[in-house]
């Protein structure tokens, strides 16, 4: 608690105080050095605590397309640096699951960890001569779960409900999410991930669900040695999906590597509706095929690890597929349509604002790819962000739990992509599937399109009168622009966000000063405390200006 109190009120002092006191390029300048403290410091947390802050730590490294370098760097490292269990508590618990010692069952096992989880580790084995899969194969890898793990995520839990609740009385969060469902979801996957049989069975059904593509690759679960903390499977490990140089080296394009992965997910979320949730990038390798007489050397994308999984009911796949369609058309209204059926605005949203705002969008960023995206001036998302002040005051966004799970698989994917091929592009990816979306419910639904085609040519004849009007109006100066009143919102919006940063700023110093002095820092929670009092007085008396059309 000590830790992200902290990291919240470093953030509100450093990246709200100073920069309105004039301290702009002190910030600036300190920024890089900071984020990376701050990383460093989460990340000695989750390897203390491992379990839950060990998977966040992960997520969060994956995500190159959104977060500072200096974050990702630092947290890459929870990748690989995960402790290991001692060899002996993992023997134990492994024989009391088979029934019988591991010389008995395998051939020969590796007391050195492949790779250690914060849920589990794997280790290299080989199956015996007489097993019922030795005729396919014999290198094998078993994972098996750490002693006492269930216990940990159930503490880690407990403390993630606390902070929810907490949250939940602040109304801004109150009304976009509801953080105990979302939260309960999240404790419901991650039980369903300690569960090695579930795994087995997820595992095969993806293999299934991809039985006709040649580029991907899925291990084989062996039966007969697997249990619910013991899970055996075909050794597929190879190049790790971020060994950018190793993929190089090994002839293979790493932007075709990308485009896979994207395409992959695109039939995992859109047509399998069953997703591999969890791809971070210990859990995907790339494999080299080597040329043989008559074939090319060609490559494989592995995944592994099927604990985390997300199924997408048809209701939900349909709203899906009426955001990509409409991304991948340009459609802002049916974007708009589409965040409706899945839940995503909140019932008081502007939906003609809204529907303005994707417009934009895609006129200013459609076709960039991610590099270019990263490097878009913040002087045009200002001026984005001007035009659109009263939606982005209002922020009429909300996250259902339902999507909390493929929003995570989302993030991490763009992440990884980048890292690949710093200039992939999502449009190329998402334009021609979405075409194929179209032309598939363009054979089911046609009525539906000759309805929006009808309505489109009810607007196109009255467009002609209705531009005559307005020139009409303009030449006989009739048509005037309120200047005043435009002035008079826009200083109501600039004192409501006064307000509303003032309110966060007083938020996080009281909170941050409560977390403190109840963990021990009665003088640091003093200071906080005395912060948000600053806080409270210049918004109350400070942050109010004077309105020249009052």
């Amino acid at each position: 608690m000590g830790f992200f109190a902290r990291a919240t009120a470093s953030f509100v002092f450093w990246e709200l105080v100073l920069p309105r006191v004039g301290l702009r390029r002190l910030t600036q300048r300190t920024r890089s050095r900071r984020y990376k403290q701050i990383a460093g410091q989460f990340r000695a947390m989750a390897i203390r605590m491992g379990g839950v802050m060990i998977k966040v730590g992960q997520f969060l490294s994956a995500r190159l397309d959104v977060l500072p370098v200096e974050i990702t760097e630092e947290l890459s490292g929870l990748q690989d640096e995960v402790p290991a269990e001692e060899f002996e508590a993992i023997r134990k618990l492994a024989e009391a699951e088979l029934g019988a010692p591991l010389e008995e069952k395998f051939e020969s096992f590796e007391s050195q960890p492949l790779a250690a989880a914060s849920l589990g580790q794997v280790h290299r084995a080989r199956l015996r001569a007489d097993a019922p899969e030795a005729e396919q194969f014999r290198d094998v890898v078993v994972k098996i779960q750490r002693p006492f793990i269930d216990q940990l995520i159930d503490v880690d839990f407990s403390a993630l409900r606390r902070v929810g609740g907490w949250l939940m009385h602040y109304k801004p969060i109150r009304k976009r999410v509801d953080l105990p469902a979302l939260i309960a979801e999240l404790e419901t996957t991650v039980h369903r991930e300690i569960d090695y049989l579930s795994e087995g069975k997820n595992a095969e059904t993806f293999r299934t669900n991809f039985a006709g593509r040649k580029r991907i690759h899925v291990p084989r679960v062996v039966w007969s040695q697997t249990t619910q903390r013991v899970l055996t499977l075909e050794n597929v490990y190879a190049i790790k999906i971020t060994d950018y140089d190793a993929i190089t080296a090994a002839g293979i394009d790493r932007a075709e590597v990308a485009e896979v992965l994207s395409d992959t997910y695109l039939k995992q979320i859109f047509e399998d509706g069953f997703f591999h949730a969890d791809p971070h990038p210990g859990n995907l390798f790339v494999t080299p095929i080597p040329a043989t007489d008559s074939k090319q050397a060609t490559w494989q994308l592995t995944f592994v690890d099927f604990g985390m999984v997300g199924v997408v009911p048809e209701d939900l796949r349909a709203g899906l597929r009426d955001m990509l369609i409409g991304i991948g058309t340009r459609n802002p209204t049916r974007v708009v349509e589409a965040y409706q059926t899945l839940g995503v605005l909140l019932p008081n949203a502007d939906l003609k604002l809204v529907e303005q705002a994707e417009s934009q969008l895609f006129d200013r960023f459609w076709g960039m790819s991610m590099g270019e995206l990263r490097k878009v001036r913040h002087a045009e998302m200002g001026q984005f962000a001007m035009q659109f002040r009263e939606l982005m005051y209002e922020m009429p966004f909300q996250l259902p739990h339902n999507l909390f799970l493929l929003g995570r698989t989302v993030g991490i994917l763009s992440g990884m992509c980048t890292g690949l091929d710093p200039n992939f592009n999502p449009w190329n990816q998402l334009a021609p599937y979405a075409q194929k979306l179209v032309a598939e419910e363009g054979i089911s639904n046609w009525e539906v399109w000759l309805d929006e085609i009808g309505d489109l040519v009810k607007e196109l004849i009255g467009l002609p009168a209705q531009t005559a009007r307005v020139l009409s109006r303009v030449e006989r100066g009739e048509l005037n622009v309120n200047v005043p009143q435009v002035n008079r919102q826009i200083y109501h919006l600039e004192s409501a966000v006064n307000r509303l940063t003032g309110s966060v700023v007083f938020a996080a110093f009281l909170f941050g000063g409560v977390l403190l002095y109840r963990s021990g820092d009665i003088t640091l929670g003093y200071i906080f405390w005395a912060l948000s009092g600053l806080t409270l007085f210049w918004m109350l008396f400070l942050s109010r200006g004077h309105s020249p059309w009052r």
